[in-house]
């Protein structure tokens, strides 16, 4: 079975199942275009055309679902060979898809204007099992990424928590910042699945500090305005603190208490992905 056989029956359709016509249009012999069709039949176990004597007439079932499936590797094959559209599905979390991705998919944007970019949203366990299902291009998350045998991970960037708290909060004079100032209050941050969690709960284990964690979200946002309110202080990713938005919280840095977290992209093992997906961006393949 090659390109070539299945060549000669798209042109033998075209041709209004004419084969001398279908021989003269990809410049070969008739005989040699009746003999490829024929191999193809004999190692199918089908028939892909009907007969009258020795010539064709029409497309049986079987032939007619093998140029189906013609069609759409040429479509395939285009829409991939093409470096400057197509659609790229970004699956992610929160945190990622509020702060670092706007300015790098909108330089993207600028580059690839053709290209119909969309983000799903979820749990690093989702944002695996988007790609693993063909449903996403790439996964962007800090946690269990690395773990998961069937997809290749690559460090995207590394980043460190931040503590908020409101203007004129007590931690504010704490310099630098410890775990035991922190255990004095009632403390605001990830769920367990998100943004570094991990390496919070190990460094006040480390020390055999119970923080109480009065509340736990998916988003920066959500742990934000409840720190506003005054439930507690928040530790959040450091990307997640914008000066210029957060007017009514302040930031400590925490880098030095919890270590770094990177942030990995994962994409399916074999996968292939279109050209611009691995256009350097600061935040890309």
């Amino acid at each position: 079975m090659n390109i070539h056989q299945f060549r000669f029956i798209r042109e033998a359709v075209r041709q209004n199942f004419n084969l001398t016509d279908a021989a003269k249009a990809l410049f070969t012999s008739q005989p040699g275009v009746s003999k490829a069709i024929l191999e193809l039949e004999d190692e199918l176990g089908v028939d892909i055309f009907r007969r009258h004597g020795k010539r064709i007439r029409e497309l049986t079932e079987p032939g007619k679902k093998a140029l189906v499936s013609i069609e759409s590797l040429k479509k395939i094959g285009a829409e991939y060979a093409a470096s400057d559209q197509g659609n790229f599905v970004i699956a992610t979390t929160h945190t990622q898809a509020r702060y670092p991705l706007p300015q790098v998919i909108a330089e993207f944007k600028k580059r690839f204007p053709k290209v119909r970019v969309s983000i799903q949203q979820g749990s690093p366990e989702h944002l695996a099992h988007l790609v693993l299902n063909d449903q996403a291009d790439i996964a962007i998350a800090t946690e269990g990424l690395s773990n998961i045998p069937q997809l290749v991970s690559l460090p995207g960037y590394q980043w460190q928590h931040a503590v908020v708290v409101p203007h004129g909060h007590p931690l504010l004079a704490k310099r630098p910042l410890s775990l035991e100032d922190l255990v004095e209050y009632p403390i605001i941050t990830y769920d367990v699945a998100f943004a570094g969690r991990t390496k919070i709960n190990e460094a006040f284990a480390k020390k055999n500090l119970r923080p109480d964690v009065v509340l736990e979200a998916i988003d920066a946002d959500v742990i934000k305005t409840f720190v506003e309110t005054g439930l507690g202080v928040g530790i959040v990713a450091g990307v997640a603190f914008d000066p210029q938005r957060d007017t009514n919280l302040e930031m400590l840095p925490a880098g030095h208490l919890f270590g770094n977290n990177t942030t990995r992209i994962a994409i399916k093992q074999d996968a292939y992905l279109r050209s611009y997906t691995y256009t350097p961006l600061g935040f890309s393949l």
